[in-house]
């Protein structure tokens, strides 16, 4: 029996939502993306080398007010069931999937079919082409990473390929997150990626929080 009444269902998933948000922008420097974002319901298809991916999905949709789905496995949901307040769905849920993405939504399927170590995409699961085929809409591929560069915090960078079809999926995300590896380790480890939007609310690291007080404690001390 739940301990919460009915009624205060939409206080307690506002507060979900606020919770998961808040983790990513404390958690996190911020989360930056490139490419052309769809518009209504897609698939997206993306890499999952992170604990942070889907919660870091989940902040772009609300920053954007995009409806958001996301599949999880049945032993992860288990684990968070409160996460179905906030758009999971179990990923033997096809059919409530399918209208997810034909009412608009963004529905996130982590390709791979499960976490994986940093590193090459590996083999695709064929569930995120099928989906986007029997819902009729794009199937998007996404390369995600969340790294720790040279600030205190890691940093989440998304981008966006051009829409693709199953057959062309594997080559399409691969191509995506060769080019952001490629662009992170050709980069100023403590300068955002140039060209990458910053989406998340702007928190930074401790010292650049701090850049101020150090610049005024260095003039009254005369430290130079």
């Amino acid at each position: 029996m739940a301990l919460v009444p009915a009624s205060l269902d939409p206080f307690v998933t506002r507060g979900l939502s606020r919770m998961v948000r808040r983790s990513v922008q404390t958690g996190l420097r911020g989360v930056w993306l490139r490419g052309q974002l769809p518009t209504g319901g897609s698939i997206i298809a993306a890499s999952h080398h992170s604990w942070w991916d889907g919660y870091v999905l989940y902040e772009l949709c609300a920053a954007l007010g995009q409806p958001y789905t996301v599949l999880m496995t049945a032993r992860q949901l288990a684990n968070f069931p409160f996460l179905r307040r906030l758009g999971a769905l179990a990923d033997t849920q096809v059919r409530p999937a399918l209208r997810a993405a034909k009412n608009g939504h963004w529905v996130v399927v982590f390709a791979e079919g499960a976490l994986r170590p940093a590193g090459p995409l590996g083999p695709l699961h064929p569930g995120a082409g099928w989906l986007a085929r029997a819902a009729g809409v794009p199937l998007v591929p996404v390369a995600l990473r969340v790294v720790l560069r040279g600030q205190q915090q890691p940093e989440a960078y998304l981008r966006f390929g051009q829409a693709t079809d199953a057959a062309g999926l594997q080559e399409a995300l691969a191509h995506e997150l060769s080019v952001l590896d490629a662009e992170l380790l050709g980069s100023d480890p403590e300068a955002p990626l140039a060209g990458y939007l910053r989406m998340s609310r702007p928190r930074g690291s401790q010292n650049e929080r701090l850049a101020g007080l150090s610049r005024l404690l260095a003039w009254v001390t005369g430290d130079r």
